[in-house]
């Protein structure tokens, strides 16, 4: 099984969100599940992946050239592929994963989620899609969804394309659990 993880790359954020990083990377490596990510070095994508790999897990970063130039990649990924952009990054790690889990982050994980919810609505994205809340980080967003939802910007059935977990724990049950798995 792979997962997409989508995730902040900002190193400048508080401890907690780490602790729940490095324990998504754990468990994913600890029940052989590859990690798929945009193959970030730093922040919670760095700490997810480095915690997989430093628990015998597999983790493959997708990520667009530009950003190799810059030398924000990950250079101890198990295996790194190359895309011409940024929507080619997200095209890919949607194909090879057999779900999505979003830990918080910035607007860059909000489009990165954004999009496969909006692919599941559209009926061409077939996967489980689980948001870890943090410690309400997601709240905001969540409010947002239901209102949208109640106000008829989004169908009643589309609000319930993704499952919210508090913990790594949950969110890798869901995703195993899942009746698409």
């Amino acid at each position: 099984m792979t997962i997409a993880v989508y995730c902040a790359s900002s190193d400048e954020i508080d401890a907690k969100y780490f602790k729940a990083a490095e324990r998504l990377g754990q468990l994913m490596a600890e029940r052989g599940i590859t990690m798929v990510n945009g193959a970030g070095r730093v922040g919670l994508m760095g700490a997810a992946s480095n915690a997989s790999l430093c628990n015998g897990g597999r983790v493959v970063g997708v990520i667009p050239g530009f950003m190799v130039e810059y030398g924000w990649n990950h250079p101890g990924l198990s295996e790194t592929i190359q895309t011409p952009d940024i929507q080619s990054r997200q095209a890919k790690m949607a194909e090879i994963s057999d779900a999505a889990i979003a830990l918080p982050g910035g607007v860059g994980t909000l489009a990165e989620l954004s999009e496969v919810i909006t692919w599941k609505q559209l009926g061409i994205y077939h996967k489980p899609i689980v948001i870890i809340n943090t410690d309400g980080y997601w709240d905001e967003l969540l409010l947002y969804f239901e209102r949208a939802s109640r106000e008829h910007f989004m169908r009643r059935q589309n609000a319930i394309v993704w499952d919210v977990a508090s913990t790594p724990e949950e969110a890798i049950d869901i995703i195993l659990s899942s009746k698409h798995h």
